[in-house]
């Protein structure tokens, strides 16, 4: 799950020149003097740069045309690519052994691959899923990782952790995973493969709405059970849910705090359930 060493140092080979430039440029760090100090300088330094690198992109294709370093023309054609970088957060949901699953807030499922290190190295399996922000950056046909992660401090509840597995599974079997952002590649997981397109015609809205509408009839209480009342409870959220997940433009924030809320009331019904046996 990660690249060959050879092709991690051309990497590198391309990337902190061409950092170098923008730094110099946009002059960034004036502290800074040589390009060798630059290769030595802080992490800190390096996201400085990178962040203002992808907030302007324009200056890859000044890179390219000023080519300060003489660069062949072949290298210049894989930093090109690089203006279809994706900035944004994402989960990693599983580590596979040819790439890693990330998963973007519109269920977009990439195959990613780390740098130096598989991304094994420093993360626990058993962790996932993690919600991290980082940029996507194709390289000789795959997607890797530009080596920054800014991670997010948030434990994942049963409820996310399904509908993430969901989304991969459903682009698993639709042939759907994205491993290449460059335009002209053809994906290996499309390679020979005949895409089933997944329907999206079905209009949920109507029936979750009548769903919703009976459900506010379920009350406990009254001498009822004690189970009734968490249980309806359950149904009532886990129809919310469903119309914040089939809504036109799902709100990712909701969405997570409604999950939250799901594992909540399900850890209530266990502790209904055991009272009563």
């Amino acid at each position: 799950m990660k690249l060959d060493p050879a092709d991690v140092q051309l990497f590198f080979d391309l990337m902190l020149p061409l950092q170098w430039y923008v730094s110099q440029q946009a002059k960034l760090l004036p502290d800074i003097k040589t390009f060798k100090a630059y290769t030595d300088s802080s992490m800190d330094d390096k996201i400085i740069v990178r962040d203002y690198l992808f907030d302007h992109p324009e200056l890859i294709d000044q890179f390219i045309q000023d080519n300060p370093n003489n660069l062949e023309a072949d290298k210049l054609s894989l930093i090109d690519p690089w203006k279809n970088f994706i900035h944004g957060d994402f989960f990693i949901e599983r580590l596979l052994k040819k790439y890693s699953i990330f998963i973007d807030d519109k269920e977009n499922v990439y195959a990613v691959l780390g740098l130096m290190e598989g991304l094994d190295a420093f993360m626990d399996k058993r962790d996932l899923p993690v919600r991290v922000q980082t940029i996507l950056l194709p390289f000789k046909g795959k997607i890797i990782y530009d080596g920054f992660f800014r991670w997010y401090n948030i434990f994942f509840g049963g409820g996310i952790k399904s509908s993430l597995k969901q989304t991969y599974l459903i682009a698993k079997d639709n042939n759907a995973i994205i491993d290449t952002l460059e335009p002209d590649a053809i994906p290996t997981e499309k390679k020979g493969k005949k895409v089933r397109k997944q329907s999206t015609d079905q209009d949920w809205g109507p029936l979750l709405d009548e769903l919703a509408e009976k459900a506010k009839k379920l009350r406990g209480g009254g001498g009822q059970p004690a189970t009734y009342s968490p249980i309806f409870s359950l149904v009532r959220t886990s129809i919310e849910l469903a119309q914040l997940a089939t809504a036109d433009s799902p709100d990712i924030d909701k969405l997570f705090k409604k999950g939250a809320r799901l594992d909540t009331l399900l850890q209530q019904v266990e502790k209904a359930l055991l009272r009563n046996v």
